[in-house]
C-alpha cells in the first residue's frame, strides 16, 4: 500500500470494523424489536443462557464492560422481569444474576436471532465463525498492545 493510500479512509480496517459494529446495531435492532430487547441487553442474555446465576463482574469481563455501564442495564433488565438480581448474604458487594421464568423462556424466542442475521448479511455459517475468530484476534491483540488483558485471552482463545 502506498503513502498516499494509508490515508485513505475506505482503506482503514479500524474504519470498516467500527462501521460494521454501527451496521450490526442496526441490523439487530431490526431483530431484536420484535422481542423487545436492546443489543447490549440481548448480549447479556446469551451470557446467561450459557451460565445462569453469574456474578455481575463475571458479566462484565465475558461482555467487556464496566459495572458503570452493566449496572443500569441489569436493572431495566429487572425492571422488564427477565432476571433478578441476588445479593450475597456473606458479602453484599457480591451480586449474581438469576433470569426469571420469562427470561429463560425468551431464549426460545431468540433462538431465531442468530440464523436471522445470517441470512440478512448472506454469509454462511462457517464463514460467520471464521470471521468471528478473526475478529477476536484482532480485539485480543489491541487489549494487549494497549495493555489490557481480556477474559476470553485470558482463557486462551
Amino acid at each position: 500500500m502506498s503513502q498516499a493510500e494509508t490515508v485513505i479512509l475506505e482503506k482503514q480496517l479500524c474504519f470498516a470494523v467500527y462501521s460494521a459494529s454501527h451496521a450490526f446495531t442496526r441490523a439487530y435492532r431490526t431483530l431484536l424489536e420484535p422481542l423487545g430487547l436492546t443489543y447490549p441487553q440481548y448480549l447479556v442474555l446469551l451470557v446467561l443462557w450459557e451460565r445462569d446465576g453469574m456474578r455481575v463482574k463475571e458479566i462484565g469481563a465475558r461482555l467487556f464492560l464496566d459495572s458503570g455501564t452493566l449496572t443500569p442495564l441489569l436493572k431495566r433488565l429487572e425492571g422488564i422481569g427477565y432476571v433478578r438480581r441476588i445479593r450475597d448474604a456473606n458479602d453484599e458487594r457480591q451480586v449474581s444474576i438469576m433470569l426469571t421464568p420469562a427470561g429463560q423462556a425468551l431464549e426460545a424466542k431468540a433462538a431465531a436471532v442468530p440464523k436471522d442475521l445470517q441470512c440478512l448479511i448472506g454469509v454462511p455459517g462457517d464463514e460467520i465463525g471464521m470471521l468471528a475468530e478473526q475478529v477476536a484476534k484482532l480485539r485480543n491483540g489491541l487489549q494487549h498492545a494497549s495493555g489490557e488483558l481480556g477474559t476470553r485471552e485470558l482463557e486462551g482463545e
